[in-house]
C-alpha cells in the first residue's frame, strides 16, 4: 500500500477563486454600455483574442489595442483600465476558508496570477498594493 503524501501547498488563482472573474460576458456587456462600445464587435474580437492575452503571449496594452482601441476612442486607455480593474470583487468567505485551512493544516499559500505581469516585467517586482500582503488570521 502507497503511502499517502501529504499536501503542503495550495495553489490558488486569483479570478474566479478569491475574486469574481472580473473580465467575464457581464462585465464586458457593463464596459460597452459605459462607454458606449458596440458589444457584439467587441465580443468577437475579445474571443479571438482573449486566449492569446491569458497565456501571456499579448500584454494587456495589446489585448485592449486589439479589442477596444483598434480606433479612436473618446476615453483614455487609463479609464478603460479603472473600469476594468473596478469588475473584481473578493470572495471574502473563500478568503476565509483559505485562511483557516493554512492555520489549521500548516500549509503554504501560492497565488497565481496573470493579471500582472506586465508590471513584474517593468518594475521587477508586485505592484504596490499587493507587495507586502500577508493572509489576515481567521477568527
Amino acid at each position: 500500500m502507497k503511502r499517502a503524501i501529504p499536501i503542503t501547498t495550495l495553489f490558488l488563482d486569483i479570478g474566479g477563486v478569491l475574486l469574481t472573474d472580473g473580465w467575464d460576458h457581464h462585465a464586458r456587456k457593463r464596459a460597452a454600455t459605459n462607454f458606449k462600445l458596440e458589444l457584439a464587435e467587441m465580443e468577437d474580437r475579445h474571443h479571438l483574442t482573449f486566449d492569446t492575452y491569458e497565456e501571456g503571449k499579448l500584454t494587456l496594452e495589446e489585448y485592449l489595442g486589439r479589442v477596444v482601441f483598434y480606433q479612436e476612442r473618446p476615453f483614455t486607455r487609463a479609464q478603460f483600465r479603472r473600469f476594468m480593474f473596478a469588475q473584481s470583487k473578493p470572495y471574502p468567505e473563500m478568503i476565509e476558508l483559505v485562511a483557516q485551512l493554512k492555520v489549521r493544516h500548516g500549509l503554504k499559500t501560492v497565488v497565481v496570477s496573470n493579471e500582472h505581469k506586465q508590471y513584474i516585467d517593468k518594475h521587477g517586482q508586485d505592484m504596490p498594493e499587493i507587495r507586502n500582503w500577508k493572509w489576515s488570521n481567521p477568527k
